[in-house]
């Protein structure tokens, strides 16, 4: 019986280092990306770009003479990619479809502005696999931002 009760101990030991290992190994997005901090310079890095890039800053200009909306803005993004990413964030901003109401975004309007994010994460050196996984996770509003 104690021989028994030895076994499964170290079986269960076993079992659960090989979990901790697992766990260790499948870190979220949010933390293979580099927390809120890493999100945060993404964002700022992304706004920027969208601000110099003629083809969609028109959509941004409101935003962007206005500082405390402007922080609003990166705020709401921030939030959102932490929480797209499996982060501790909650985005509390507008749904999509009511944010981009009116504006009239193209198809070549979206791919511009995810050439501008794909722009900010190269410059931060984010892997093609997490880079991948971010763009898969926001892809899906395309529905709700184009042709609001």
């Amino acid at each position: 019986m104690r021989k028994s009760l030895i076994v499964v101990a170290v079986a269960a030991a076993v079992a659960i280092g090989s979990l901790n290992i697992a766990s260790a190994k499948t870190k979220s997005l949010y933390h293979r990306l580099g927390g809120k901090t890493a999100i945060t310079a993404v964002v700022d890095e992304f706004v920027n770009n969208c601000a110099g890039d003629t083809r969609i800053n028109k959509f941004f200009a409101d935003t962007a003479k206005d500082p405390k909306r402007l922080a609003k803005f990166k705020k709401n993004l921030v939030n959102q990619i932490c929480q797209a990413s499996g982060g501790p964030c909650k985005y509390t901003g507008k749904d999509m479809k009511t944010a981009h109401k009116g504006m009239g975004i193209t198809d070549a309007d979206f791919n511009a502005l995810v050439e501008d994010l794909v722009k900010a994460l190269d410059k931060f050196k984010v892997g093609a696999t997490e880079k991948n996984e971010l763009l898969g996770a926001l892809g899906p509003m395309k529905g709700d931002i184009v042709g609001q």
